[in-house]
């Protein structure tokens, strides 16, 4: 592969960003986890391969959704992978730092609407402002529609999981979350189980998702600004492929998401998450879901031969 990669980050969920425009290049598993190594290698919580749409052939693994991406008008896609090297859906930071990467490289217009094919749908991303007054460019993306499979009625009975981590003896109840890849989104008491919580192992769910889990950990600010539309949670996420992370976008959609549910449908609409890794802001209209946040490029470098 090209020795030339970038470093980038959305509120500290970190990447490696490989260019490869005409889909030339293979990059297995083991590469994978070798480039997003934090003591061998750049380290990261995963790995983007920037690749045009119409590049990539017949037979490869997202030709269903390149086509897709195609058809919407998407020039680029994005080949997401865990640190581990398995292929993941979508990442919602992800998709920030992929589009302020196409920025950055003359490859977007800052002043239009970028689309962006990943391989769950095509994601309009938008250059908004800093609500927070920092740096770093905001960026707010439609991430699509949402999917729980329990419907909006009874919030009281609202679970279809458990989850238990290797501090608590006691298993919690939880819902799902389809945000284009899976989530279970567990509600604690109180701040002190949030920080608190073990991590480091990755929570038992039952019954065991077929495709892995994202678990989020989520506490809900109860006193909030007074105003019923706008609500404010703290986070924690055990992503799957990965392990703790610093912040999870998707996972700030789908945390968002069950505490609206669970507050009914008067709940708020409008969330702020905060994360270990900063704030996003995630906005639920109807069906479909934004999320707002920054993307920040770190370096470039240049891979040295290994033998």
């Amino acid at each position: 592969m090209t020795p030339q990669v970038t470093k980038g980050h959305g509120t500290a969920n970190d990447f490696v960003l490989v260019e490869d425009p005409h889909a030339q290049q293979a990059i297995p598993a083991e590469t994978v986890h070798a480039l997003t190594d934090r003591r061998r290698g750049i380290g990261a919580d995963g790995l983007i391969r920037v690749v045009r749409s119409t590049a990539l052939a017949e037979g490869d693994e997202h030709v269903a959704h390149a086509d897709e991406a195609v058809a919407a008008g998407a020039t680029w896609f994005m080949d997401y992978r865990n640190a581990d090297g398995s292929i993941a859906q979508m990442c919602g930071n992800g998709v920030r730092v992929f589009a302020h990467y196409l920025v950055t490289r003359g490859l977007a217009d800052p002043a239009s609407p970028v689309l962006v094919g990943t391989r769950g749908g095509v994601k309009t991303v938008t250059l908004v402002p800093d609500p927070t007054g920092g740096s770093a460019p905001w960026y707010r993306v439609d991430m699509g529609v949402w999917r729980m499979p329990l419907p909006e009625t009874d919030a009281g009975a609202a679970a279809d999981a458990v989850v238990t981590t290797s501090d608590q003896d006691v298993a919690r109840p939880a819902v799902s979350v389809d945000m284009g890849n899976p989530h279970t989104v567990v509600a604690l008491p109180d701040l002190q189980q949030l920080i608190g919580a073990d991590l480091a192992v990755a929570p038992v769910v039952q019954p065991v998702p077929a495709d892995g889990t994202n678990v989020e950990f989520i506490v809900v600010d109860a006193d909030g600004d007074g105003d019923p539309r706008t609500g404010t949670l703290r986070m924690r996420v055990h992503e799957r492929g990965v392990g703790e992370t610093m912040a999870c976008g998707t996972g700030a959609c789908a945390a968002a998401l069950a505490a609206r549910f669970w507050a009914g449908p008067d709940g708020p609409v409008d969330w702020t998450v905060e994360q270990p890794g900063g704030p996003v802001r995630v906005e639920i209209e109807g069906p479909r879901v934004f999320l707002s946040g920054p993307a920040v490029l770190v370096a470039d470098a240049t891979l040295l031969p290994q033998g």
